[in-house]
């Protein structure tokens, strides 16, 4: 039912609102779109919030944990243990999207959703779906009901946040092997061959990416997910952090709150919320260009481009915390550039 409801409440842009942005950026001491994506951040968030130059001050990074039966099959070089010990980190404000967050000004907050071993923590939000996901390869990684509680847990936390103050939501991810139901998910939805979307991960070598290939087309061929079935991908071969990350999303579309997303593993979220509902994409913004391979073509896939290129694939969250600033950069512009006839500068030739 709260899928359902979420799902219904979301609409489109405040096209209104998006207008008058572009002409308030017509307005000021610049050649109109010298400044890009700066621009379009600006005016889509217009969209998004209904006000032509907000401040977005109150930023939350939600970082979704969870771990995967798949990686029984040697996908990662790490061991899932450290699952729980980077969660741990997080907690403890050493990590790097703790460093990248307090740069940015923005809080961190860790959901669990099927951890093998949780953290025995109060600042742990639990939405434990359970201890993690089955070995995708020889059936479903969750059934249906488990993907629909993940994706609802996502919507919760998500309002939770929106109901303390938060204006603007970032999703990240920790669980050992996620690069793997994540290509599962892109090949599912894109139909690509998996060879080449394949990417190394956590840094496997060549003979581990070879495995892991095999991995997630052996997976595909055991589920067969529909494509036209959001939850259904998600249940065959997904992960519940996955599924959590999607509900993070509609609930930020369905509250007016912009979702920034950060790399590969939030990018397989948001594919599972255009399934759901098309239009929470409208309310995503795409942090950066993660190096895994198959980031490109995901984000062409969801329609979405990337703030920034920096060679990241980390997770966390890092990339969707460091583009807070670029965020601010934008509405600021907005809010305190002045205009050609407040700086008494000739416009001739540049709106």
């Amino acid at each position: 039912m709260l899928l359902k409801e979420t799902v219904q409440k979301i609409r489109e842009l405040d096209n209104e609102a998006m207008e008058k942005a572009r002409r308030h950026q017509k307005d000021l001491i610049k050649p109109c779109g010298s400044l890009g994506m700066l621009e379009e951040v600006a005016v889509k968030i217009a969209g998004i919030t209904g006000e032509i130059t907000p401040l977005l001050e109150k930023k939350v990074v939600v970082t979704c944990a969870g771990d995967h039966g798949v990686a029984a099959q040697k996908v990662s070089a790490a061991d899932q243990e450290v699952t729980r010990q980077m969660v741990q980190g997080f907690l403890n404000g050493g990590a790097a999207i703790n460093v990248i967050a307090r740069h940015t000004g923005a809080k961190v907050i860790c959901v669990d959703l099927g951890m093998i071993r949780p953290v025995d923590d109060p600042r742990v939000r639990e939405h434990r779906i359970g201890p993690g996901t089955a070995d995708f390869t020889g059936g479903p990684a969750m059934s249906r009901e488990q993907a629909k509680a993940a994706v609802e847990a996502g919507i919760r936390v998500a309002a939770e946040e929106i109901a303390g103050g938060a204006q603007l939501l970032a999703t990240g991810d920790m669980g050992i092997g996620n690069t793997t139901p994540s290509t599962a998910i892109l090949a599912a939805f894109t139909g690509l061959p998996v060879s080449l979307i394949t990417g190394k991960g956590t840094g496997i070598d060549g003979e581990a990416r070879r495995r892991k290939v095999e991995v997630v087309e052996q997976g595909l061929k055991a589920n067969r997910p529909d494509p036209r079935e959001g939850l259904a991908v998600l249940a065959g071969v997904g992960g519940f952090e996955i599924g959590a990350i999607a509900g993070v999303i509609l609930g930020g579309a369905a509250s007016r709150v912009p979702v920034v997303i950060d790399g590969f593993i939030s990018g397989a979220g948001a594919m599972i919320a255009r399934s759901l509902a098309p239009r929470a994409l409208d309310f995503v913004i795409a942090s950066h260009l993660s190096k895994e391979p198959g980031h490109k073509v995901m984000l062409t896939w969801l329609g979405v481009s990337p703030m920034l290129q920096m060679n990241m694939r980390l997770g966390e969250g890092t990339g969707a915390a460091l583009s807070f600033s670029l965020i601010d950069a934008a509405l600021k512009i907005a809010g305190e550039m002045a205009t050609f006839e407040q700086a008494g500068v000739s416009d001739a030739g540049l709106r």
